[in-house]
């Protein structure tokens, strides 16, 4: 009897220990969820008392949502704490190709001064279809082109990312050609046609294809252009690019017009079948919108801002064409340089005043945020006060902290 009472109060105690295990990871962590996109407004999320542990007394207090950016995403009911949609949710406005996509914000509750980070993932939807900023994509070829050539082709453009983004390409059926799907560095996926059987132009002066790119969604989405593929007689000399591959680094805070780098390449021809023009074989808004390439010089330099924040490397693709039509290509990889270009930000999330002198020391007066939107050495941060005044902080979570009242004069 002593010892079943002994192991009766022995689990006892080890359900407790866990219980209070439990409360401290959630208050010392984050609660995380997770919703797809473009859910309706009004739609449950989740009951957060419940998952904090927290009874619907403490609940009534006035609670709120806090959130850097001011954006409301979630409305909380206080009096259940059930937490819903507030305003349907764009994953692609709101992240744009950043994956995972989340949405942070923190639960303040009122009398006495607490507060509980939450994270929810929104999860992309295949809601967008791969789309070529060209319909028909034009070469001139000539028939002695030899079998196992490559030809880049553009890239098409698809909002969605992960398993729902561009996954495939593939061609119509043809006596030539063939269709390889390679990845960039970046995980996006790219084009490039293939010739397996020589040209005739004789016998086929022209050569039409369909070309389809296929995104990986159930069910899959997908785009179209045309290839026209003219059949040159001349066999004349390919350009030849000094580099396949240029690599430059710029800084985030260039100026508009700033040469990021050179490409050069020559031809053995002479007269007009040498001359070189320059241009992008594959484009892309964020490539579009900010470079340009001179088509005489190969010069090419910043057409817009660029920020570290938002994009960390581009890769483009440049094509130099002689003047028989004959095409060369080479890859360029700008790598954008942080900069200490963003102040830390102070987001204050709930503030009490005035405080009554008699109140109790470990008052929590304040509850804030510290934000940098550098990275690296540039987005770490130190946050202190006063050492004469009354007041200490504390770190709550992850750049989260408490303004805690330790006695007042």
């Amino acid at each position: 009897m002593a010892d079943t009472e002994r192991r009766t109060a022995f689990k006892r105690q080890v359900a407790s220990l866990l219980l209070l295990l439990y409360v401290w990871a959630i208050g010392s962590g984050t609660v995380r969820y997770s919703v797809p996109e473009e859910m309706e407004s009004g739609s449950f999320v989740a009951n957060i008392g419940k998952d904090l542990g927290l009874d619907l007394k403490e609940f009534v207090r006035r609670t709120r949502i806090v959130t850097e950016d001011g954006s409301q995403y979630f409305h909380l009911n206080g009096n259940t704490g059930d937490l819903f949609i507030k305003e349907k949710v764009d994953r692609e406005i709101l992240c744009g190709q950043t994956d995972p996509c989340t949405v942070q914000f923190e639960i303040i509750l009122d009398n006495p001064l607490q507060s509980y980070r939450i994270e929810v993932r929104v999860y992309d939807i295949n809601d967008h279809s791969p789309v070529f900023l060209e319909s028909e994509l034009r070469f001139k070829i000539p028939e002695t082109t030899p079998r196992g050539s490559r030809f880049p082709l553009e890239s098409a453009q698809d909002l969605d990312v992960g398993n729902n983004s561009l996954q495939n390409y593939s061609i119509s059926t043809n006596a030539h050609f063939r269709v390889y799907t390679g990845e960039h560095s970046d995980g996006r996926k790219y084009a490039e046609l293939v010739l397996d059987k020589v040209l005739d132009r004789e016998h086929q002066p022209e050569v039409s294809l369909l070309l389809t790119a296929v995104d990986g969604g159930s069910p899959p989405r997908s785009g179209t252009a045309k290839i026209l593929i003219i059949v040159l007689d001349a066999s004349d000399n390919l350009p030849v690019f000094s580099q396949t591959i240029y690599k430059a680094r710029v800084l985030e805070n260039s100026p508009k017009d700033y040469l990021v780098v050179t490409v050069s390449a020559t031809d053995l021809d002479e007269g007009n079948y040498g001359e070189i023009c320059y241009s992008f074989s594959q484009k892309s808004k964020e490539n579009s919108k900010t470079f340009k390439i001179n088509p005489m010089t190969g010069e090419i330099r910043l057409t817009g801002a660029i920020d570290f924040e938002m994009i960390e490397t581009y890769e483009l693709n440049i094509q130099a064409t002689d003047g028989g039509g004959l095409s060369a290509h080479c890859k360029v990889l700008v790598v954008v340089l942080d900069v200490n270009d963003n102040a830390p930000e102070v987001i204050v999330t709930s503030f009490i005043s005035p405080i009554l002198e008699d109140s109790l020391a470990e008052t929590v007066v304040a509850l804030f945020i510290v934000r940098d939107r550098d990275s690296g050495d540039n987005g770490r941060t130190v946050c202190s006060i006063e050492d004469d005044v009354p007041f200490s902080l504390k770190t709550t979570l992850k750049n989260s902290y408490s303004l805690v009242k330790v006695h007042l004069t």
